[in-house]
């Protein structure tokens, strides 16, 4: 093991700004820190590590996480992008932190907390996998009430002790709250609010039109009739099951890769990690540990078209991380926009609806039949992501956010038509406003999968000409935004209402 880099120079509050050795002796240690936490998160939630250990490491590293550490970064910015990246990651570094216990015992919780259902002890994150693989409507139900009085009873108390420590550690980071803190990391939160509202506005008769058919074909009651707990059943979709085989999910994986002029393969730096185990997961990721050189894809079959959607959507991450320059800075290949990485995994997922892909690969049945199915699921993803952002605003903003679960339900049950659990409020935010990346992630994909269909035709993902363009573009990791991304090869701006006009020419 190499000998550890030299910490950057301590800093007050009322330092001047870093030099520029400062900075690259920074970059070095975040980088070797931000690996460890990779393989840390994907050893545990990949089920190999009983537990998440994460002082150890934030012990190691935690000159980069202090308080006027983020400060003086945040002195040094001035609009340089790259320098506002490194802020934004040591403050939040320095929330993670002060919450660190928390998540340690949230993730300890996940792992062990286990319901009783018929006799039958089912793992608290199989519970969900449950519900998906659940024909009886009733046992559904069940499983869903065992899960928020899990979620309730022993997991909420400890977000509710995280949002309080948050709540104190942005303040003394001087932002009057967490919102406005990412408006000053440059997050558009507010106008991409306004286009949310308006996405809803404008796709909410074809959504409440197709998901009421979809329901309706899927598990057999109206939209008016679903309940959060046939939302899941639905999109497992197991009547397809048998067009999309758990055997044949790699082989059409590596032939699409092989078509874009990518051998999955002899790809050295890549690692699959497809195994059942009674711990891991069900919720597939990419774990980047080390950009390009080891990236890890970790995916807990369910069976079915959402396996396949979930293994192409991580091939999407991977693929881009591992196809990143080495020459980028730290912060060109492990920080920037998370809608770029995210854009690339809905470029790869979606071809798992996209008929022409579907006849390709798998000599589908009623492949059009399907893509409506899937841009319904979709148009209620992208809904369902847009009232999270109103929510995630609100719930940042307000003088006591754990006191939000009516608004919670009542915001998302407005968009989506069907009330979520209000016990879920504090669980379903993802830190970092992670949310903006997916929304801006799928209109980047709709107009650069329109770009390349325009460009290379409709069988695109079969032109290696095509695939050399996204390598190409691969390789500039995070290096630009997803907004500058689009332009440089399409000339267009992000618009919501790109999602909002594909999902209704297909549907209606």
């Amino acid at each position: 093991m190499a000998a550890p880099q030299a910490a950057p120079r301590p800093v007050s509050s009322a330092a001047a700004p870093l030099t520029a050795a400062d900075l690259d002796r920074f970059r070095e240690r975040a980088d070797r820190f931000i690996a460890e936490l990779d393989e840390e998160f994907y050893l545990h939630y990949a089920g190999l590590k009983e537990t998440l250990e994460l002082a150890p490491i934030y012990e190691r590293y935690s000159e980069l996480t202090q308080l006027e550490q983020a400060k003086a970064l945040g002195q040094t910015a001035n609009g340089d992008r790259r320098v506002r990246e490194l802020w934004r990651f040591s403050a939040e570094g320095y929330l993670s932190e002060l919450t660190r216990e928390q998540a340690e015992k949230v993730a300890a919780l996940e792992a062990s907390l286990e319901a009783t259902i018929d006799g039958e002890k089912i793992p608290y994150r199989m519970l969900r996998p449950a519900m998906a693989n659940e024909p009886d409507r009733d046992k559904r139900e069940h499983i869903d009430r065992l899960r928020v009085e899990l979620t309730e009873e022993h997991l909420n108390p400890l977000y509710v002790e995280g949002v309080g420590i948050v709540n104190e550690g942005v303040e003394r980071l001087d932002a009057p709250n967490y919102a406005d803190l990412y408006r000053r990391f440059g997050f558009r939160l507010d106008e991409l609010a306004d286009q949310c509202r308006a996405l809803l506005d404008s796709t909410e008769q074809v959504f409440e039109e197709a998901a009421d058919k979809l329901f309706r074909s899927r598990v057999g009651v109206s939209l008016d009739e679903a309940q959060r707990w046939d939302v899941i059943r639905t999109f497992r979709a197991p009547e397809w099951d048998s067009q999309f085989p758990q055997e044949k999910m790699l082989p059409a994986l590596e032939a699409t890769l092989a078509d874009l002029g990518i051998d999955l393969n002899s790809q050295e730096n890549v690692e699959l990690d497809v195994e059942q185990r009674p711990k891991k997961s069900p919720r597939a990721f990419c774990a980047p540990i080390e950009v390009p050189g080891r990236v890890v894809l970790v995916i807990q079959p369910m069976g079915g078209a959402d396996d396949w959607r979930a293994l192409f959507h991580e091939a999407g991450h991977t693929e881009h991380y591992a196809n990143t320059s080495a020459d980028l800075s730290m912060e060109e290949k492990r920080l920037g926009d998370v809608a770029v990485t995210e854009g690339w995994a809905m470029l790869m997922q979606h071809l798992t609806d996209d008929p022409a892909w579907l006849t390709k690969r798998l000599a589908f049945p009623r492949p059009q039949e399907f893509e409506v199915e899937g841009v319904t699921q979709l148009l209620y993803m992208v809904r369902r992501y847009s009232a999270k952002l109103l929510y995630e605003i609100e719930f940042h903003s307000a003088d006591d956010p754990t006191k939000l679960a009516n608004r919670y339900v009542e915001i998302l049950g407005d968009a989506l038509k069907i009330q979520p659990a209000a016990g879920d409020f504090l669980a379903d935010i993802d830190s970092s406003f992670y949310v903006t990346g997916y929304l801006r992630s799928w209109a980047f994909e709709a107009q650069f999968r329109t770009h390349l269909k325009e460009r290379f035709g409709s069988d695109w993902f079969a032109k290696r000409e095509a695939g050399s363009l996204v390598r190409e573009l691969w390789e500039t990791g995070n290096s630009m935004t997803a907004d500058e991304l689009l332009h440089e090869v399409t000339g267009q701006e992000i618009e919501m209402d790109s999602v909002a006009q594909l999902t209704r020419e297909t549907v209606s």
